[in-house]
């Protein structure tokens, strides 16, 4: 789920991940590893996780409570990362997370420049879901996958 501080995108966090946003980076996602969908939404993209063949654990629990699997993949909501990000320095966990590319340049992802992030690009923007229905072109923000003890191959990859 995400929040959206723009025209078209109210300040709430009921955007839901298309399933396509889990297929564009699958490959770079752990098989052998229990992941942990923290932000429940609808309930939605744990079951997309799945689908791809994934094992997952995506419940209506308080991620800010909890600490399940060993991998956690997710689109948290956009209005509280700040918080998520850090309950993730006390939690250390491996991760990859939707956001904004802009929170690179706050102060809270800049508490991380000694925790190598890395960062996945994708090659257009994710078009999030409201209501059920994709929201075609009406997100004007660019997203990025940002990664954490993914040992990925470079530090950026660009999507094809």
């Amino acid at each position: 789920m995400a929040g959206f501080h723009t025209k078209t995108f109210l300040k709430h966090d009921d955007y839901m991940t298309p399933k396509y946003a889990w297929e564009n980076i699958k490959q770079f996602i752990p098989h052998d590893k229990v992941i942990w969908e923290a932000f429940y939404g609808d309930g939605k993209s744990g079951s997309h996780l799945q689908e791809l063949g994934f094992n997952v654990i995506h419940e209506p629990i308080d991620f800010f409570k909890e600490d399940k699997g060993e991998i956690i993949v997710s689109n948290p909501p956009f209005s509280q990362s700040k918080e998520v990000m850090k309950r993730l320095l006390v939690i250390d966990k491996p991760f990859i997370l939707i956001f904004p590319s802009s929170k690179i340049n706050t102060q809270y992802f800049r508490e991380w420049k000694d925790k190598h992030l890395q960062i996945i690009i994708p090659r257009k923007r994710i078009q999030f879901i409201k209501n059920g229905n994709e929201l075609q072109n009406k997100c004007n923000f660019d997203c990025f996958y940002y990664c954490y003890k993914m040992n990925l191959e470079n530090d950026i990859i660009w999507l094809e």
